[in-house]
């Protein structure tokens, strides 16, 4: 999409690397002035020097998700430096693999204070700026385990169909006020946290791409194509909707 996002400006929430990495270049390469976030300063400020680089615009504030107060300074950044907010993408999230008698309590607060309400506090500030310019479209990510179960990744299963949830209420609530909220739910995506979670082990990597009809795990600029295509004109009838990036996974 080349160009479709001049002098629109774009969050990005989780942008430090992953799918939230490649969304950030994708949104700078059509036009986007974007503003990354995340609590990795390193590597978010990496990306945005990356863009400005390559003569994009991009800034980076730390942030996190589940404090408040982050959230709030976050907005108040991105509309003091751009003067605006059109579009934001909602991608924190923490991993969470184990049996049942494995979770505990610390553990099921993280994964849902990180991916339940980091997602809900981030739309909570970033509808409010939207408002002020008439509207704007929100895409959260979720993931086939949104839509599906899965032994062994209970809290994770749970996280994102609340994403789901969520998505859907919030995109009936502001249907009428120019705010568009879909979301992204890939597959397994060939990122860091795969690579934390299956290591270098063939034959796990083997069974993920056996998932996938299409025989492969995804890519980060697949999902990114994804969330530029939902958070663009050429979406503008659609909300509150999930676009499943997952290699046919969940038609199987």
């Amino acid at each position: 999409m080349p160009n479709c996002y001049t002098n629109k400006v774009v969050l990005v929430v989780g942008g430090t690397s992953g799918i939230g990495k490649a969304t950030a270049l994708a949104f700078a390469e059509a036009g986007a002035k974007v503003v990354i976030t995340g609590r990795r300063e390193k590597e978010g400020s990496t990306v945005a020097a990356q863009i400005t680089k390559t003569g994009g615009t991009a800034a980076f504030f730390r942030a996190d998700v589940v404090q408040n107060a982050d959230v709030a300074k976050t907005i108040d950044f991105v509309q003091s430096t751009y003067g605006r907010l059109d579009v934001a993408f909602n991608n924190a999230g923490v991993e969470f693999a184990g049996s049942l008698d494995q979770v505990t309590e610390e553990q099921y607060r993280r994964v849902f204070d990180v991916s339940v309400w980091g997602v809900l506090n981030s739309m909570k500030h970033e509808i409010a700026a939207m408002l002020k310019n008439g509207g704007g479209a929100i895409v959260n990510t979720s993931s086939v385990f949104g839509h599906i179960g899965a032994a062994q990744a209970s809290i994770y299963v749970a996280a994102k169909h609340a994403v789901e949830g969520l998505t859907k209420a919030l995109a009936l609530e502001f249907a009428n006020q120019g705010i568009r909220i879909n979301a992204v739910a890939p597959g397994v995506v060939d990122t860091e946290m795969i690579a934390r979670v299956v290591g270098t082990e063939a034959d796990r990597r083997n069974w993920l791409r056996s998932l996938h009809p299409v025989g492969r795990l995804g890519t980060t600029e697949e999902v990114a194509a994804a969330v530029l295509y939902l958070a663009s004109d050429a979406a503008k009838f659609t909300t509150g909707t999930t676009l499943l990036v997952d290699g046919g996974w969940t038609a199987a």
